[in-house]
């Protein structure tokens, strides 16, 4: 399911336009990212899981090919962990 896929289906399933459930999904997916930009930026959806922002260190890897040291510079990252529910639902 994509984007669209998923607008579609919410339309359908709440009964409003397609237009409504894509500014939703916009406004929903907008608000994770501000949130995740800030410092200690976590968003927890009880039920489905939680988006983490996590800061990683830089290091020095092996470029496979040539075996070759590199350096990946430091970074923030964004970690989900799914919840109780999506884990027994999958499952």
């Amino acid at each position: 399911m994509n984007k669209t896929d998923l607008i579609r289906h919410i339309a359908k399933d709440v009964g409003i336009t397609n237009i409504a459930a894509r500014e939703a999904i916009n406004s929903l997916i907008n608000s994770i990212r501000e949130t995740l930009k800030s410092e200690e930026g976590e968003v927890t959806l009880s039920g489905f899981g939680t988006f983490k922002t996590v800061h990683r260190k830089d290091r020095i890897a092996r470029n496979p090919m040539t075996g070759e040291p590199i350096r990946i510079p430091a970074r923030n990252v964004v970690k989900f962990k799914p919840g109780k529910t999506l884990k027994e639902t999958v499952l």
